[in-house]
């Protein structure tokens, strides 16, 4: 049946509930989810109801993919899978069709680094609206069920009958399974983990994380756990963990109890059925990642490699080592973690696989028990930046020592990637990160000889396989600085290998890492040294699908910012000030032009005598988006062509004056930016300042060093010469001129806001002082969009000239 396009959206949901899902609960209310189908409940107070279905609703008909994003955004600004048990199914309707989606398909999304879900989810104009778009509509494409009520009434009828299970009315206790352990990991946090005897502060500079503890509970059945390999498990009403022969010969261990007389403990999982079923049990432990705090994660590289790349990888391997290669070739993972990047090998008799922690030696072990290829006697717990080699097996190390059979040995690593440096270090706002890559033997020793890249765990990694297992071959997952890096070079001059091949992902395919970059599987023959001039990856999307191919350049012209600091002026007199960061994408936010300077020294002076150059360096930084792919990618030192090209440079003066990091505002001094004239716009008043709009009519001689900048020059024949636009950036003027005229139209105006004072005029600040994306003037709205669309072809103007005068490398 099909509904009237016209009815309003709690209507059609009332229809679809009496028509479809008239069987189940259809009342519950689940934070701000539109409808939610659930299983009737006797008793509620004492279970979880669980649902078996959040989905959006929109009246008329409607983008379907879109109301999967409105959905996912309003589950995760409001985090609702923390309060509430998530459904089977998420689902979308309108008043023509309805489409569902598992569950689990999506759910990773939830855990995005560096994310802003405080958006507004209805908004399908926000940045982050189009990232989540494009990150699930090939999960969409692919795993969507979409039924249409006149066409498709009985297979829909089918579906929901098949797949929405109603089970026994009354009380039932809540299964676990791959879908739900990491929300009842959650739950368990706040229920059971406070009861547990352990000072968790000092448990964790230990390396015993709570999620272990986790882990016994949850593969348990009357509180005895299953598997005797976990570092931890439970014995009744205590834990035993660390479980070892002493020194003696005596079986020792220690022991956690419960404070409350396993009060909380037994209340938590009288909800939930022990153990999940056993197919779930090797996926889980696998996963033990996901149950590891992020600061620690880092610091020993708890992270779990997706299977797709490691099976990628291990293709690779055989492309360059042969069909033959695990039986030819021996293979150590250093920092194994759990050890899913080892999945898929098939010879375990040349299989090693150590790791810092024996918690992840004995998942190991027992995923040994479970089928996993490896052989026990070849895992162990190895600290590879501080543990002296003769503590390894004694078959490795015989691999080790013989140079014949080293050449054959394979480290195939992803190894922890943590740095010592911070975000707030950069800007002057924090300090180093305690522990991290510098408390370790191998920083000091390698210091003198690699400099600032021991700041980095991987490359302390790749320089301790370098010296300590000369002529082996390396194989390795992570990011690509110590290509490219700037801090890199006497890493480079230490590092001789020859690249054999690789290929990059983005940063977000991996779970939990944050931000988004390249993340490169590399292959090296360390018995080759070569210095690395530059090399060539293949890039793959989240799919698998190879999208092209990607270049990293070993060695590179002087940095950008070399050629930046030539335009210092040293009068104190100037119109405002250029921040100057490291100069790659990845730190494109940090580069803006105000009056006042913020955070951090390093801010250049504008004036006329540097006016078109700097405004070509900010150019060259923003009119280029910052993708995972270019995330690294360095600003150089251009040749000198660009000066000759007027119409580049004042393409680049038009750029600086109307993008959004000109953050120019008259509320921190005199506004010298605004490129109009009083009549130009109809103001009510004189501004303060003509500077911009006198330059641009050549009123304001660059050349001359002594003249006050706010002079303005008579005009002589030779040299008042306005400057000439192209037709790109001359509709910027225009949509910009627009937009002045109709903000100078306001009864409550300031003659003279600039560009950013305009705009949070009408799109005002959020509590925290944001500026706000968009207004609900829609006049307003219109030709700001206008602006920016003509400035975006202003920007693909600009961009061929960046590579053909130098800035950057193709």
């Amino acid at each position: 049946m099909a509904y009237d396009l016209n009815i309003r959206e709690e209507e059609l949901k009332n229809k679809i509930a009496k028509d479809y899902f008239w069987i189940y609960d259809n009342t519950k209310i689940v934070g701000d989810v539109d409808f939610c189908v659930a299983m009737h409940q006797n008793q509620k107070d004492f279970l979880e109801q669980e649902s078996l279905l959040w989905a959006e609703a929109k009246k008329g008909i409607s983008d379907i993919y879109k109301s999967f994003v409105q959905l996912i955004l309003t589950i995760g600004k409001a985090r609702t899978f923390d309060k509430y048990l998530p459904p089977a199914m998420l689902g979308a309707f309108d008043a023509e069709k309805i489409a569902f989606i598992p569950y689990n398909d999506i759910h990773d999304i939830f855990y995005l680094n560096d994310f802003n879900w405080n958006v507004t989810p209805s908004n399908h104009e926000t940045k982050e609206f189009e990232l989540v778009y494009g990150m699930v509509k090939s999960i969409l494409d692919k795993n969507t069920f979409i039924f249409n009520y006149s066409k498709d009434k009985q297979e829909l009828k089918k579906f929901i009958k098949t797949n929405f299970i109603v089970g026994k009315f009354g009380i039932t206790k809540t299964q676990i399974d791959k879908n739900n352990f990491i929300v009842i990991y959650n739950k368990w946090l706040q229920a059971v983990k406070p009861s547990i005897a352990v000072n968790w502060d000092i448990a964790k500079k230990t390396g015993i994380i709570d999620g272990d503890f986790y882990l016994a509970d949850l593969l348990s059945k009357e509180n005895e756990t299953l598997r005797d390999k976990l570092f931890v498990i439970l014995k009744k009403d205590k834990y035993e963990l660390d479980r070892k022969i002493d020194e003696l010969g005596m079986f020792n261990s220690k022991s956690a109890s419960f404070n409350d007389s396993q009060k909380a403990h037994n209340q938590f999982w009288n909800k939930y059925e022990r153990p999940p079923k056993e197919e779930y049990w090797d996926y889980i432990i696998k996963r033990r990642d996901l149950l590891v705090p992020q600061d620690v994660r880092e610091r020993k590289g708890s992270f779990f490699t997706p299977q797709i790349w490691v099976e990628l990888s291990q293709k690779y391997l055989t492309d360059v080592l042969g069909e033959d290669w695990q039986d030819e070739y021996y293979i150590w993972d250093c920092a194994a973690g759990t050890g899913n990047l080892l999945n898929g090998l098939t010879n375990k008799y040349n299989v090693w696989a150590s790791t810092l922690d024996q918690q992840d030696v004995e998942v190991m072990k027992s995923r040994i028990k479970n089928g996993a290829n490896l052989l026990e006697d070849h895992v162990f717990q190895f600290d590879f930046l501080n543990d002296e080699f003769t503590k390894l097996p004694q078959p490795l190390q015989n691999i080790i020592n013989d140079p014949k059979k080293r050449k054959k040995l394979v480290v195939y690593i992803n190894p922890p990637y943590a740095e010592a440096a911070t975000a707030q270090t950069v800007t002057g706002t924090g300090k180093n990160k305690s522990g991290v890559a510098i408390k370790n033997k191998a920083n000091k020793y390698f210091k003198t000889k690699i400099g600032n890249a021991t700041n980095e765990l991987s490359t302390l990694f790749i320089a301790q396989i370098y010296e300590r297992i000369p002529d082996c071959n390396l194989t390795l997952f992570s990011k690509l600085t110590f290509i490219q890096g700037s801090n890199f070079r006497k890493f480079k001059e230490f590092f001789l290998a020859k690249y054999l091949k690789g290929f990059i992902v983005s940063s977000n395919t991996f779970d939990n890492v944050k931000g988004q970059f390249p993340i490169g599987l590399t292959m090296w023959d360390l018995s080759k040294k070569n210095k690395i001039e530059n090399i060539a990856c293949n890039v793959y999307g989240k799919s698998g699908k190879k999208n092209g191919e990607k270049y990293f350049y070993g060695r590179l012209p002087k940095s950008i910012n070399k050629w930046f600091v030539k335009f210092q002026i040293s009068t104190t007199e100037n119109i405002g000030l250029l921040s100057n960061y490291p100069p790659d994408f990845q730190n494109q936010s940090k580069v803006f032009i105000q009056i006042k300077k913020t955070a951090r020294s390093g801010a250049i002076r504008i004036n006329q005598n540097n006016l078109i150059p700097l405004s070509v360096y900010f150019s060259v930084r923003h009119s280029i988006k910052a993708t995972w792919l270019n995330d690294r990618d360095q600003f150089l030192y251009p040749n000198d062509d660009w000066q000759k090209d007027k119409e580049f440079q004042n393409d680049c003066l038009v750029f600086t004056l109307f993008y959004s990091q000109n953050k120019i505002s008259s509320e921190e001094g005199i506004n010298n930016w605004i490129p109009f004239s009083e009549n130009e716009v109809n103001s009510r008043e004189k501004f303060d300042s003509n500077f911009m709009s006198n330059f641009i009519k050549g009123k304001i001689k660059p050349e001359d060093n002594k003249q006050d900048i706010f002079t303005v020059s008579e005009p002589t024949p030779h040299y008042a010469i306005p400057l000439k636009f192209s037709e790109e950036a001359q509709t910027v003027f225009d949509a910009g001129r627009e937009l002045w005229k109709y903000y100078h139209a306001q009864p409550n105006c300031n003659v003279n806001s600039s560009f950013y004072d305009i705009r949070a005029h009408f799109q005002g600040r959020s509590a925290k002082g944001r500026m706000n994306s968009k207004s609900n003037d829609e006049i307003y709205m219109k030709l700001i969009t206008e602006l920016r669309n003509k400035l975006k072809l202003l920007a693909k103007k600009i961009e061929p000239k960046i590579y053909e005068y130098g800035f950057l490398k193709e």
